[in-house]
């Protein structure tokens, strides 16, 4: 049965795109689903983390997903500086103002009990501060939101080699416009601080949705 189809799931993902439509899109929510269902039905150990979690959206549907999924053991983290974006680097383009995107600690847990659902561990602070301490030993599924080419490199550097055998990662904003010309490139930094991150030949494939979906997605193999 798809999880759309279960009434609870349905309302949130409703709710998630009619009130957070400027981050979360119907693209986005099912790609981020198919990694948390996985992980149950592949027994990948390890904990959930989210780079960049702004309100708190993405960090909702995926606790609802894991709770759907039998995975209400498995833990929920965020990173973000609640500052807003940092000042951008050469990588990145003049799009948005420092600081856009402020949000704050209370408005991820405000949103967590509009809806009852256990409250994520919020790691407040800028990457570089947090990652190297606050990451969970074992991580079975990220997700990379951070925007800019620097936020990018300090978040892989972090969760790469934390990845369980059998995890994955999703970076957001990730455009390979060869491989998916409708992919939206309004970030080119996250692509290039992939590429590296990894060098030659990448290992991150692209995902497709029905728009302008930007998503890279690393798997590190089972037994490795």
């Amino acid at each position: 049965m798809s999880l759309l189809a279960l009434p609870s799931v349905r309302r949130i993902h409703g709710w998630l795109l009619e009130h957070h439509g400027d981050t979360l899109d119907a693209d986005r929510l099912p790609a981020i689903a198919a990694e948390l269902e996985r992980l149950a039905a592949d027994q990948v150990p390890g904990a959930v983390v989210e780079l960049g979690c702004y309100q708190g959206a993405m960090a909702l549907w995926m606790r609802t997903v894991l709770d759907t999924t039998g995975q209400q053991y498995r833990p929920v983290h965020v990173y973000d500086s609640f500052e807003g974006l940092p000042e951008r680097g050469p990588h990145d383009p003049q799009l948005f103002p420092t600081g856009f995107l402020r949000a704050t600690e209370e408005e991820v847990l405000a949103l967590h009990d509009q809806w009852g659902l256990a409250r994520p561990a919020v790691h407040c602070g800028w990457f570089a501060d947090t990652l190297p301490s606050r990451l969970p030993d074992r991580i079975a599924f990220a997700y990379l939101d951070g925007d800019y080419y620097d936020s990018i490199r300090l978040s892989l550097a972090a969760t790469v080699p934390r990845l369980a055998p059998g995890g994955a990662l999703i970076v957001d904003d990730y455009a390979d416009v060869e491989a998916n010309p409708k992919a939206w490139n309004g970030l080119p930094g996250v692509k290039a601080a992939c590429d590296d991150h990894f060098g030659a030949p990448s290992p991150m494939t692209v995902l497709f949705g029905t728009g302008d979906l930007a998503f890279g997605r690393y798997y590190r193999p089972a037994g490795r």
